[in-house]
């Protein structure tokens, strides 16, 4: 008797063209905000990825977690296997704060610098980390230069 195992298939279909470009963290911000759940957006954290191609458009946006009123778990291997299955080349990362709070606590440095540094291995640009508030207001790792 043979033995057996599970055989694995990696598809990726587009449905459609990325059209809408990233310049700048507002152009990203209008994006996510826009995408976001708005009756969910002050109750709860979620953290999601905006999936980018080499000329900066937007091939997709994915929620990786949604969690309680003040954080929610991101397992960065999720992410990684997301940007890759998509072939993107750079990444947004984006959370929300519910309590309108721009700041980014600790946690939020770490996790940004332990994703940033795995990105390098893989040669996803990680281009920003926005925190977005239900007021629509953000703050951007990349524009207070700590990316």
């Amino acid at each position: 008797m043979k033995n057996k195992v599970n055989e694995i298939q990696v598809s990726y279909k587009e449905n459609l063209k990325a059209s809408l470009s990233i310049k700048c963290s507002s152009d990203a911000n209008e994006i996510i905000f826009n995408h976001w759940d708005q009756n969910t957006i002050g109750l709860h954290e979620s953290f999601k990825i905006m999936l980018l191609n080499n000329s900066n458009k937007v091939k997709g946006i994915y929620e990786l977690s949604s969690g309680g009123i003040t954080g929610t778990l991101v397992d960065i291997r999720i992410l990684f296997a997301i940007a890759l299955k998509t072939l993107s080349t750079g990444v947004i990362l984006v959370h929300n704060h519910p309590s309108g709070k721009l700041k980014p606590s600790e946690v939020d440095k770490q996790l940004t610098e332990k994703i940033v540094k795995a990105s390098k291995f893989l040669d996803i640009a990680v281009l920003d980390h926005l925190i977005i508030t239900p007021s629509g207001e953000y703050y951007s790792f990349a524009d207070d230069g700590i990316l």
